[in-house]
């Protein structure tokens, strides 16, 4: 599927809204998009802002997108209601290479379980299914998948206590093979799973986030290294991985100013 680059609004209006936590809430629209996972669409609220979020449920007639409030357009997001109106432009962007017969793991951190939400759907019963967070209360749809998932949090309240990568490791030394690993998450997160992948010689393929503005690469904003991330990503290969210097190095504020990536996302979340 070529990504679709329609520069116009659709609105729709909100057909559900259901709650995933004290910080997340699913908003769900009534309407046919063509859709690939790991793709996604600018959403824009009247009078605040346009924002990129990831389709993190798919069927022939429906979608969703899925927020954690954190920032102006999030909070304002967030407090949406049924029959409320929302512009859509899209879907953009490069999904995941998906090969039906393959044994993979899929790697989900945080949000980054929304990305990859859609996916998994579309998997194998062959899937090594691992999923982290900082907390329970970070964990997403906990009950939604037919998958076994390898549940980890950083402090110990939801399934082990530790990190993805640890459990990601522990499957490979106890012998499993994986023809490819899918993983979204916190970017450094993603960097080591990248590294792993290497080590094993994996394909790996990962899910970039920058700051996005047009969403069809003609602005420049979510350049990384030689990378148009809208255009080129979201989704990246390892071949192209080994090639972007500012992957987990540095990105690109609003202004267009470079800066490290603690200092990125942290302009993020404000």
């Amino acid at each position: 599927m070529k990504p679709i680059t329609d520069q116009r609004h659709i609105m729709l209006r909100v057909a559900e809204k259901q709650i995933e936590s004290q910080e997340f809430a699913t908003l769900f629209f009534n309407y046919a998009l063509p859709f690939k996972p790991g793709q996604f669409i600018m959403v824009w609220i009247p009078d605040i802002d346009e924002k990129p979020y990831t389709i993190s449920y798919h069927s022939k007639d429906r979608f969703a997108i899925t927020i954690e409030a954190k920032g102006i357009f999030s909070q304002k997001a967030i407090t949406l209601e049924k029959d409320d109106l929302v512009g859509i432009r899209g879907p953009f962007g490069n999904g995941f290479n998906i090969k039906s017969d393959d044994t993979v793991a899929v790697v989900a951190g945080g949000c980054g379980m929304a990305p990859l939400a859609t996916l998994v759907e579309k998997l194998n019963k062959n899937t090594t299914f691992i999923h982290g967070a900082k907390s329970k209360e970070y964990i997403l749809y906990p009950d939604r998948f037919d998958l076994d998932r390898l549940f980890c949090t950083d402090d110990g309240s939801f399934g082990r206590k530790g990190f993805v990568t640890e459990l990601l490791e522990n499957e490979i030394a106890s012998g499993k093979s994986f023809d490819r690993v899918y993983t979204c998450g916190p970017e450094i997160m993603m960097y080591h799973i990248f590294n792993i992948c290497e080590k094993h010689h994996i394909p790996c393929q990962v899910s970039l986030e920058r700051y996005m503005r047009c969403g069809f690469g003609v602005c420049g904003a979510c350049v990384c290294g030689k990378q148009v991330v809208c255009k080129d990503g979201p989704v990246f290969d390892s071949s192209a991985l080994r090639g972007i210097k500012d992957f987990n190095t540095k990105a690109l504020l609003k202004s267009g100013k470079d800066v490290n990536l603690a200092q990125y996302f942290s302009w993020r979340c404000k």
